[in-house]
C-alpha cells in the first residue's frame, strides 16, 4: 500500500494502479486497496472504471467518505454537476473533514443557483484551511473510522501544540468512541474553559456526561446549548436522553415525538423512541417504534435485536428470512451482524431450532468479542486482594466508619440473575424507591483508583486501609447526594447495580446500615442467559462460555468471604426458591429491610415504573419458571461452562 500510495504521488499512475488491481485481488474487500483502484484510474481518464470500482466499493463500505467524495470528481469531471453535488453532499455528511468536497460543493452549488448552501461550503472549507493541516488530516481519519490511527496522529500533534483546543476536542471525542470516558471529560471540560463559546465541545460533553451517567450535568450543558438554538434537533435530541437518564420519560417522549414528526425516516429516532416505551412499559408502541426503525434502515441490527430483546416478542417467518438474508450478506457492517446474531439466536432458539440458535449466539459473541478487552486475571487478583485485606479484623477496626442512613437497598450479584425481580418485588413496597442501575458506586471506586498504569499499581482496594473514619462518613454522604436526583420522597431506594459485588466492602465502609442483598441463580441459567444477552454496555465477561463460568467462580468465591468477614451483613436470595415461595421469601426480603409487609409487593407486575433492564417485560408478568433449565435444551454446546464452572455445576 505504501508502495502504491507513493507511485500515485510520483505521478505514475499505471504502476500504481497495477500494484493496487494486484493487491486487491489478494483483498478483494478492503476499502483502502479498493479506493486507490478507483483513485488511479480517475487520474488515468479512465473515468466508467472509476466509477465501476467505486460501485463495487459503495456495496462493501457505503459510510466511507471519501469514496463519496471520489465519485463526486468523476461525476464532475463527466459535467454531471447535479449527481456531483449529491455525491459531495453525501462525503461531507459522513466525513465533515474532507476541505476538496467543501470546495467543490461551493462552487458547483454557486453554478447552479443554490447560493446559501455554496455560502455555507465556502465558510466551512475556509474554516477547515485555517486549521493545521493534522488536525484536519486527524478529523478525516477519525471520521472514516481508523480511531486507533487518528488517536496516535492528534496525541503527537498534542505533544507539539498542548493547548490547540481542536486537537483536544478531537482526542476527547475519540475518548467517548474508545470508552475511556473520564479523558473526554477532562479534555472537553478544558476545551470549554478555554473557549466557553465553542459550542460544538459543549454538545461533545453533553453527549460524554450522559455516558458517564451524569445526566443532570447533560441536561444543564444542553439547556444551555438550547438556549442559542432552541430548535436544534441534535441538542433536543441530547435533551430527551439526558431526561431518559433521570427517568423523565413522559418528557422524553414528547421531544422525540415532536422530532420524528420533522424526520420521520431517522431509524435511530425510531430507536430511541421504542427504548423509552420500553422502559415504562408499553409494549405495543416500543415494536411499533423498533419495526419502523428497522423498515427505515433496511438490515439495521439494533432495532431487530431491540425487538428480541423485549424476551416475549416473537419473530415471524419472514422477519426470520429478512434478518438471515441482512447476516449473510456482504454488504452488512460488523456491528448490525453481530446485533442480527444474536436476535436470530433468540428467534430460531423460540423455534426449538436449538443448533441453529445455538450457531447465531457463538457467531455474535465471537464478532462482539473481537471489539473489547476482558481481562479475568486482572479481576481476579483484584478480588483476592480486597478479600486478604479486608478481613473480620480489618472491619472490627473501622466499626465506627461511614454514614449512618440506611437508605440504600442495594441489590448484586451477576447480570441475569433475578435482580430485576428483586428490585420490582420492593419497588412495589410504598416506602421504596425504585431507581435504575446508578453508576454511582463504579464512579466512587474509579475516583479512589486514580489511574492505573503498567508501572504503578492501581490504589484501589488498597487505598482502603489509609482512609479514615471522615473520609468513608464523606463519601457515604456524598453517594446519597448524588443520587438523590433519581429519587422522590420515599425513605427507601434500591440500587440494583449487579456488579457492585465487587465493593461490598467499600459500600460497607461509608454505608454501615444500608441493606445488601445477593441475588443468586442456578450457575448453568445464569451464566448461559448471559452469554445470550447482547448487553449495550460493559458486561464484556459475558461473550465467552468460558469467561463467563471462570468470573461466576470469582463471585461465588468473593460472596463466600464477604459472609465469612461480615456475618448477617447480606441476605442471599436464591432465584428458584423465589419462584417456588413467593410470599414467603418476599416477606423474609421485606423482614431483612426492616420494611412491613404490604400485599403490592405479591402484585409486583401490577407496578407501573421504568424498568431498563432485558428483564423490563418479564417482571411484568406474574411470577412464572420459564426461565428455569433453559440451558439444558442447549446442553451439547455446552461442555466449555461446565468446564469452567467445575464442581459449581453441582
Amino acid at each position: 500500500m505504501r508502495r502504491a500510495r507513493q507511485l500515485m504521488e510520483r505521478r505514475h499512475f499505471d504502476q500504481a494502479l497495477a500494484l493496487a488491481q494486484q493487491l486487491a485481488a489478494e483483498v478483494p474487500e478492503n476499502r483502502d486497496v479498493l479506493y486507490l483502484v478507483a483513485v488511479n484510474l480517475r487520474y488515468l481518464g479512465r473515468l466508467p472504471e472509476a466509477l465501476q470500482a467505486l460501485q463495487r466499493l459503495n456495496q462493501l463500505h457505503p459510510d466511507f467518505g471519501r469514496l463519496h467524495q471520489e465519485r463526486g470528481h468523476c461525476l464532475r469531471t463527466q459535467g454531471k454537476r447535479g449527481e456531483a453535488i449529491a455525491a459531495y453532499r453525501r462525503a461531507v455528511e459522513l466525513n465533515p473533514s474532507l476541505p476538496a468536497s467543501w470546495r467543490n460543493l461551493a462552487v458547483l452549488c454557486r453554478e447552479e443557483g443554490l447560493s446559501r448552501e455554496a455560502d455555507y461550503a465556502a465558510i466551512v472549507a475556509g474554516n477547515l484551511a485555517k486549521l493545521p493541516a493534522a488536525v484536519v488530516s486527524s478529523n478525516s481519519v477519525f471520521a472514516e473510522g481508523d480511531t486507533l490511527l487518528a488517536e496516535s496522529m492528534v496525541r503527537q500533534y498534542l505533544q507539539r501544540n498542548p493547548r490547540d483546543i481542536e486537537a483536544m476536542r478531537l482526542l476527547g471525542r475519540i475518548g467517548i468512541k474508545m470508552g475511556v470516558l473520564d479523558d473526554a471529560e477532562f479534555l472537553l471540560e478544558s476545551v470549554l474553559e478555554f473557549d466557553p463559546q465553542y459550542h460544538a465541545a459543549r454538545y461533545d460533553y453533553a453527549t460524554v456526561l450522559i455516558e458517564r451517567q451524569k445526566h443532570a450535568q447533560a441536561l444543564q450543558q444542553t439547556q444551555r446549548l438550547l438556549a442559542l438554538e432552541p430548535g436544534n434537533a441534535a441538542f433536543r435530541t441530547l435533551e430527551a436522553n439526558s431526561l431518559v437518564g433521570l427517568g423523565r420519560h413522559e418528557e422524553a417522549l414528547r421531544i422525540f415525538h415532536e422530532l420524528r414528526a420533522v424526520t420521520p425516516d431517522n431509524h435511530t429516532l425510531h430507536l430511541a423512541i421504542g427504548h423509552a416505551h420500553k422502559t415504562i412499559g408499553q409494549q405495543t408502541e416500543a415494536i411499533e417504534s423498533y419495526r419502523r426503525s428497522a423498515d427505515a434502515r433496511p438490515g439495521f441490527g439494533d432495532a431487530w435485536w431491540s425487538l428480541a430483546n423485549l424476551k416475549t416478542y416473537r419473530f415471524s417467518d419472514p422477519e426470520i428470512e429478512r434478518m438471515r438474508d441482512y447476516e449473510s450478506a456482504a454488504t452488512t457492517a460488523d456491528e448490525d451482524r453481530l446485533h442480527l446474531c444474536f436476535a436470530l439466536g433468540k428467534g430460531l432458539g423460540d423455534r426449538r431450532d436449538i443448533a441453529a440458535s445455538f450457531e447465531y449466539y457463538e457467531r455474535g459473541n465471537q464478532l462482539k468479542r473481537r471489539g473489547i478487552s476482558h481481562d479475568a486475571e486482572h479481576l481476579e487478583r483484584n478480588l483476592r486482594r480486597q478479600m486478604q485485606i479486608c478481613t473480620a479484623e480489618f472491619f472490627a477496626a473501622r466499626s465506627t466508619a461511614g454514614c449512618p442512613e440506611r437508605d440504600p437497598i442495594f441489590v448484586v450479584g451477576l447480570p441475569r440473575a433475578g435482580s430485576t425481580l428483586i428490585e420490582q418485588i420492593l419497588a412495589s413496597h410504598s416506602a421504596v424507591e425504585g431507581t435504575r442501575e446508578l453508576a454511582d458506586i463504579p464512579r466512587l471506586v474509579h475516583q479512589l483508583n486514580g489511574r492505573e498504569t503498567e508501572q504503578a499499581q492501581a490504589r484501589y482496594p488498597q487505598i482502603l486501609v489509609d482512609l479514615d473514619v471522615r473520609e468513608f462518613r464523606a463519601l457515604g454522604e456524598r453517594y446519597l447526594q448524588e443520587t438523590r436526583i433519581y429519587r422522590t420522597d420515599k425513605p427507601r431506594f434500591v440500587d440494583k447495580m449487579p456488579n457492585n459485588f465487587r465493593h461490598i466492602a467499600l459500600i460497607h465502609l461509608i454505608l454501615p446500615n444500608a441493606t445488601i442483598i445477593d441475588a443468586r441463580r442456578d450457575p448453568m441459567d445464569c451464566c448461559f442467559s448471559n452469554f445470550r444477552q447482547l448487553f449495550a454496555n460493559g458486561q464484556e465477561f459475558t461473550y465467552s462460555l468460558e469467561d463467563i463460568g471462570r468470573y461466576y467462580r470469582i463471585y461465588v468465591e468473593v460472596m463466600r468471604h464477604w459472609e465469612r468477614v461480615l456475618p448477617g451483613r447480606i441476605m442471599r436470595v436464591q432465584h428458584e426458591d423465589l419462584l417456588d415461595d413467593l410470599e414467603g421469601n418476599v416477606r423474609r426480603m421485606l423482614d431483612f429491610c426492616g420494611l412491613e409487609f404490604e400485599p403490592a409487593c405479591l402484585e409486583f407486575h401490577r407496578t407501573e415504573r421504568s424498568v431498563r433492564t432485558a428483564s423490563s417485560e418479564q417482571v411484568r408478568r406474574p411470577i412464572n419458571r420459564e426461565g428455569v433449565d433453559q440451558w439444558r435444551d442447549y446442553e451439547p454446546y455446552l461442555e466449555p461452562l461446565k468446564a469452567a464452572l467445575g464442581d459449581l455445576v453441582d
